[in-house]
């Protein structure tokens, strides 16, 4: 049965599912329409809320840029490609592989979700030059799946935000610490299990997968497994070199501007303890790559090959921000929640806030935005009902991570790495996205 679920959604995502960028597009059409027909804002508001939204992101949009950037420069150091080789020589066969993949993937997501979708990326392309012979698909969709965890984990934005002294709704709901959240036994329960078992489910999609029509450029993982060996400098003629060149390949500058950074890295942790914000983790992965290419020149040469990898982000990410734009400021979001609140009771309002939030992050793919939109509604609710408000904000938070399964929005990072398009891994999402209902729902309802 499972092989043919899988053949069914890869040959319809195959078929049917658009590039990512059109995706963007269809989806700005389709919340205009909606806007215009359910909220009473007239086509000429519609546009005006899509254009002022539309430059909303573009400091998200830089930082998941500076994600891939950094992770290839970081990836493509001596070192790094030393430990993710030796590490990926715990599979040996393309089940092993899947297995690997999946679970790495998710502990590093439960980190912190930058670093996990760059890490699962980067072990996947080095786990099939190890084993060839696994689906390059299902692994890059396996490392892809480990995201469906952060949220549970120590970067999610939503119990992370209201453990926070200060937070929007502390007036409301006060202050929520993480031992109430992030720690609570239905959370624990919840990321235990998809931990286990998606690496397990992956698995069974491998199996299924013997028969569906692999249609990638043969060509496609050496391309891969090229781009991250990176360019070879050749040794500079000492006698011949200007003090420019000298300087470009000079061990000094690259020592002296990498300790200024860990510097300020021992700070920050000084200061705020194990906070793995996206900001921190690129300047991490900046200076580790800075100091591991060991010359400017080297680290150079590296970077200008990442940067060919970050188009998608820059081009789509301003119409997911208009997408914003339009269901905050139209209403759309809001209407969509007040809906699902009308229609539950003091037993089932967790599992119709988890599947609201998963059909809100559709169109808003921000954990800190969806929270701002659904918080002030989903709360005050919980409270007359009877419902734990630290239970209503993680029923958030996990319908936020549970749509991520099939919104390209957050796959790009990882697809820009790995040289695919969003549904070349669609198809063995969209299963392991039916799957992780399951879970979730029982650890949102009965504990």
């Amino acid at each position: 049965m499972l092989k043919s679920v899988t053949l069914f959604f890869d040959r319809m995502v195959q078929r049917f599912l658009p590039d990512a960028f059109l995706f963007a597009v269809i989806l700005t059409f389709i919340v205009y329409v909606l806007g215009v027909t359910f909220t009473g804002s007239s086509p000429v508001e519609m546009v005006q809320y899509w254009g002022d939204g539309f430059w909303d992101l573009l400091a998200f949009a830089m930082q998941m840029s500076l994600i891939v950037v950094t992770g290839y420069i970081l990836a493509n150091t001596p070192v790094i490609k030393d430990l993710l080789t030796k590490i990926s020589q715990f599979a040996n066969t393309p089940k092993q592989a899947i297995l690997l993949v999946t679970f790495v993937a998710g502990i590093a997501n439960l980190i912190n979700y930058g670093f996990g979708l760059v890490v699962g990326a980067l072990l996947a392309i080095h786990v099939a030059k190890r084993v060839p012979t696994v689906d390059y698909r299902l692994l890059m969709a396996s490392a892809y799946s480990g995201f469906l965890l952060w949220h549970g984990g120590l970067s999610g934005s939503i119990p992370l935000t209201i453990a926070t002294k200060g937070h929007f709704l502390e007036d409301t709901m006060g202050i929520t610490p993480i031992t109430e959240t992030l720690f609570s036994n239905f959370n624990l329960f919840i990321v235990i299990v998809l931990l286990i078992t998606l690496p397990l489910l992956n698995r069974l999609l491998q199996k299924s997968s013997g028969s569906l029509d692999n249609n990638i450029d043969s060509e496609l993982l050496n391309a891969q497994s090229t781009a991250t060996m990176g360019r070879e400098t050749k040794p500079t003629d000492e006698k011949n070199s200007t003090p420019a060149v000298r300087m470009e390949n000079s061990k000094t500058i690259s020592f002296l501007i990498g300790l200024l950074g860990f510097i300020f890295i021992l700070y920050y942790f000084n200061q705020n303890g194990f906070d793995l914000n996206i900001n921190i983790v690129n300047f991490i992965f900046l200076f580790l790559g800075i100091i591991f290419h060991k010359t400017p020149r080297r680290f150079l040469d590296t970077a200008t090959d990442a940067v060919k990898n970050i188009s998608g982000i820059i081009v789509q990410f301003p119409f997911y921000a208009g997408i914003m734009g339009m269901m905050v400021a139209s209403g759309l979001s809001e209407q969509m929640s007040l809906w699902f609140v009308n229609i539950s009771n003091d037993f089932t309002f967790p599992l119709f806030t988890f599947i609201s939030a998963g059909i809100v992050n559709f169109f808003v793919p921000s954990g800190g935005g969806q929270w701002a939109i659904q918080g002030p509604i989903m709360i005050p609710a919980a409270m007359e009902l009877g419902i734990g408000t630290a239970k209503t904000a993680m029923a958030v938070a996990w319908g936020d991570a549970w749509t991520n399964m099939i919104q390209p929005f957050w796959a790009l990072p990882l697809l820009a790495i790995a040289g695919l398009k969003i549904r070349d891994i669609m198809g063995f999402c969209v299963v392991i996205l039916f799957w992780s209902f399951i879970p979730i729902s029982i650890g949102l309802l009965f504990l």
